[in-house]
């Protein structure tokens, strides 16, 4: 679906982490966000929701913590304006006082981009609330694997996902699909003399 407002390749304005409080966001989500920080490549608002009864405070603990762990915090500030863009939204996501609490916390965002780390079971439950409350409209939605149990699973949550987005508006994210290969890069460099300068 193509965004008359802003053309396709318009940026989106927020974040919206669904299972903010899990051990994928603790691994691998918080680091990258504060790598982007660093970057300079993150700078709207980042709305995590679970079903924690956490407060914005406990998140950013949460995030500085999970970060710290990962590695050498060499940019301070950076960490800091991470912790700053971060908010917290609780409740279930199958309730639509949560749906209705997080299109509060989005304020004014046209083009918020949902990112799915939670299991396959609640995709449906978060891909329509979001589709009931209008917050499909201008969106992206990230879903992290594992996409289903099996392939008439994947195909049925597939199919709700179009029902609120378009394809061009959906990532299916594997982050191990290519770990093996980029494990295995300075071997295959190593042992093919032809790659070397």
């Amino acid at each position: 679906m193509n965004n008359p407002i802003d053309g396709d390749d318009a940026h989106s304005d927020t974040l919206v982490l669904f299972g903010v409080t899990g051990d994928l966001a603790a691994k691998k989500i918080f680091p990258a966000l504060y790598a982007m920080c660093k970057h300079g490549t993150l700078n709207v608002p980042v709305v995590g929701v679970a079903s924690s009864p956490w407060t914005t405070e406990q998140l950013r603990a949460r995030a500085r913590e999970s970060i710290e762990r990962d590695g050498v915090v060499d940019d301070p500030a950076a960490l800091e304006r991470l912790l700053g863009l971060l908010r917290y939204v609780s409740g279930n996501y199958n309730d639509s006082g949560t749906i209705d609490s997080l299109r509060q916390a989005l304020g004014n965002a046209r083009r918020p981009a949902f990112y799915l780390a939670i299991p396959p079971a609640l995709f449906p439950a978060v891909n329509r609330g979001n589709g009931a409350a209008g917050l499909g409209a201008h969106a992206r939605v990230i879903i992290e694997k594992p996409f289903g149990r099996d392939l008439a699973s994947a195909r049925e949550l597939n199919r709700i996902a179009l029902e609120v987005f378009s394809e061009d508006a959906i990532f299916r994210i594997d982050h191990f699909l290519g770990k093996e290969a980029i494990m295995n890069i300075l071997y295959f460099r190593f042992a093919n003399s032809f790659l070397e300068p």
